[in-house]
């Protein structure tokens, strides 16, 4: 059995959690910039605590960043 859409169904909520999405999005990549920038631009070298933050804000903006696109699909196909 398919799970259920978990997008709103009008699009005035659409735009609104896809704005919320982008902010969350933006301050995710901010956060892995800023972790980078304290070890010189990559991971190599990254203590263990530092890389384990990395990877979970990088999973956390994947997962943000498939939901903006799912959004950007449903918001583009009802235009059709």
């Amino acid at each position: 059995m398919p799970l259920p859409d978990p997008t709103p169904a009008d699009d005035k909520t659409r735009v609104e959690l896809y704005q919320q999405l982008v902010i969350e999005y933006e301050k995710l990549d901010e956060q892995i910039d800023t972790l980078l920038m304290r070890n010189n631009g990559h991971t190599e070298g990254m203590s263990d605590a530092d890389y384990r933050t990395y990877r979970e804000l990088a999973e956390r903006r994947d997962e943000i960043h498939n939901q903006i696109q799912i959004l950007e699909n449903k918001l583009l196909d009802d235009e059709k």
